[in-house]
């Protein structure tokens, strides 16, 4: 199992270096191990991505609260809970190209994604509220999709920053004192 998580974490950092096309060997090398290992796992490109998909939103949704438990003051908390978000969309463009046409099977993990990262964007929001740190005038769903949309141009475009301009979305949220 470790091997596989292994797998999964060089798949997402090289989806996010190079796309969803990320050649093979590419992640085999990233995870130390030859590419017959990747592909015992998963068979298909397809199997790959949605594997790393559901991986990186239960990093996602785990991240969260552990921030706030070991004590990152409720603003960091969501900043690089933010960060990680961006990683996870940037690999999940890629998704719907690698499913075809399985717009079902997209649409199941899409409602997926939103019940386990929603709440944990709340809870984020919320302590930041509640610590005084960041401003109560937007909601999860509205943050997540300003993030998503702006995380949009990334495969198109190599001199689009989509982390800078998240990170100017996720400052305008900071209370000043």
């Amino acid at each position: 199992m470790r091997n596989k998580e292994t797998l999964l974490d060089a798949a997402a950092a090289a989806f996010v270096a190079s796309g969803v096309e990320a050649p093979v060997r590419d992640i085999a090398a990233r995870a130390g191990v030859g590419t017959g290992t990747i592909y015992r796992h998963f068979p298909t490109r397809a199997d790959l991505i949605i594997a790393v998909y559901r991986h990186q939103v239960e990093a996602c949704a785990e991240a969260g609260p552990a921030l706030l438990a070991d004590g990152v003051p409720p603003y960091e908390a969501l900043r690089r809970w933010v960060d990680l978000f961006v990683d996870f969309l940037i690999t999940k463009h890629g998704l719907a190209a690698a499913l075809h046409s399985d717009e079902a099977g997209f649409d199941a993990l899409h409602t997926w994604f939103l019940d386990r990262l929603l709440p944990v964007c709340t809870e984020l929001l919320a302590a930041g509220v509640a610590a005084g740190e960041t401003r109560a005038d937007i909601d999860a769903y509205t943050l997540m999709r300003g993030v998503g949309n702006l995380c949009i141009g990334v495969e198109n475009d190599p001199r689009y920053d989509a982390r800078r301009l998240v990170g100017i979305l996720v400052a305008g949220l900071r209370v000043r004192r």
